[in-house]
């Protein structure tokens, strides 16, 4: 437990990344400042939280953004195996100068035992150890990392078809159970390290000064950390929206071709990703640009360093990208779905619908509507793609309320009986 000091409220963080703690912070009356560089947080109750995740049985690669819960995870189901955590200085900067190191640990292990490695995207290059060691001694690893930039350019197809690959998201409502509450989903988003947390519009505010710090500054992932910190609140504004670069680069004041590597940075680091248009036999003069979400509604409201009270303004977004992160989750953990589009008829119809799940050669359209009751100008987007071949079914997810269906079968379902359903596998 550490104190903030100024005003003496006690807080725990969890996992970013979070075997030890490196600093501690000082209050003030918006946000908590790291005065130093914070490699862990530690946790509470949240170790008291199943996650839905299940570890396959071979090497796998495990990826998710900072602070959604994997240290912990891997703590409750990997508990006997060999742990080289590439975040405590003392062994990265070991290793860095002598990689050989890491062949004389494993070299060590017996043969089936499992290694958990830490924030390899620090050192891509252990990856040929790797490689090695699960061909010669039949090691079982697990690689852990929050990004996805430096291991795509070391080459991870070094270890194709050796490793699998699972992500680790925000906590879902079957997760959270009775702990969950969709006002504070959407105020301070579902990251655990924000979630278990006493003063939660502090620790988002430290979480993304944390992310310039850590993932961007130390990483030298950009050129210029100004002009990356401009263009953070930029992204937020779009989060929902279709992608305008031309727009965004202006507004932060850097060039279009800066903002395109900005944008990577962000789905490579794991916070943000593209949903692309459904292209049915378009033309390429029809092809629509994909929209653009960040992957939990507290990092949006962090970003544009909007802390207090929803307003009304922003509840739409926020809550559209809830729901995309919640079905990203279950096709990513269960399979829910094959792929995930949104719909956009041919030029000169306005009406879209904002998802639209492909399985099996058969579509699911869903509609994310933040009003509190139902209209039946809700419908008009899904009423336009039911001609589309191989619609099965056509929901509506607004945020409470009860459950509808209209007469030509549209489903009206409140967010918690929506995400009973994809809980259930019954979507």
């Amino acid at each position: 437990m550490y104190k903030l000091k100024q005003t003496g409220l006690k807080v725990e963080f969890d996992d970013i990344g979070d075997r030890q703690v490196m600093s501690t912070y000082r209050l003030t009356k918006r946000s908590v400042v790291p005065p130093v560089r914070l490699s862990r947080w530690t946790s509470s109750s949240i170790h008291m939280l199943a996650r839905i995740l299940a570890p396959p049985k071979q090497s796998f690669f495990l990826m998710g953004p900072r602070g959604s819960g994997k240290s912990t995870w891997l703590r409750s189901l990997f508990s006997d195996a060999h742990v080289i955590d590439l975040l405590s200085e003392e062994k990265y900067q070991r290793l860095l100068a002598n990689p050989g190191l890491f062949a004389d640990e494993v070299r060590a292990l017996k043969s089936g035992t499992w290694v958990v490695v830490d924030e390899i995207q620090r050192l891509p290059g252990l990856l040929n150890e790797v490689h090695r060691f699960m061909e010669e001694k039949r090691l079982r690893f697990v690689l852990c990392g929050s990004s996805a930039r430096k291991l795509r350019r070391a080459g991870v197809n070094l270890l194709a078809g050796r490793a699998l690959r699972r992500s680790m998201h925000p906590f879902l409502p079957e997760e959270l159970g009775r702990q969950f509450d969709l006002e504070q989903a959407l105020q301070f988003g579902m990251l655990p390290v924000v979630w278990d947390s006493d003063v939660k519009a502090d620790t988002l505010a430290a979480y993304a000064q944390f992310y310039l710090k850590e993932e961007i500054q130390a990483e030298a992932l950009v050129r210029s950390l100004p002009g990356f910190a401009r263009f953070l609140p930029v992204a937020a504004i779009f989060h929902g929206q279709t992608i305008n670069v031309s727009t965004i680069a202006r507004d932060a004041g850097v060039a279009r071709t800066t903002v395109s590597g900005y944008m990577d940075i962000l789905e490579e680091t794991l916070l943000c990703f593209r949903l692309p248009a459904y292209e049915a036999k378009l033309r390429v003069r029809e092809r629509k640009l994909p929209k653009w979400y960040w992957c939990d509604p507290g990092l949006v409201r962090a970003m544009k360093r909007s802390f207090g009270a929803l307003v009304p303004e922003e509840r739409g977004a926020l809550f559209e990208g809830l729901v995309a992160q919640t079905i990203r989750a279950y096709q990513d953990y269960r399979g829910i779905c094959d792929e995930m589009y949104y719909w956009a008829p041919a030029a000169g119809r306005a009406s879209k619908v904002d998802f639209l799940l492909v399985r099996g050669g058969q579509f699911i359209a869903i509609e994310a509507k933040s009003g509190g009751s139902f209209a039946e100008s809700w419908c008009k987007g899904l009423r336009a793609a039911a001609p589309l071949n191989g619609l099965q079914r056509r929901l509506i997810v607004y945020p409470r309320g009860p459950a509808l269906r209209t007469k030509d079968g549209i489903e009206v379902l409140p967010f918690k009986d929506f995400a009973d359903l994809l809980a259930a596998g019954a979507l």
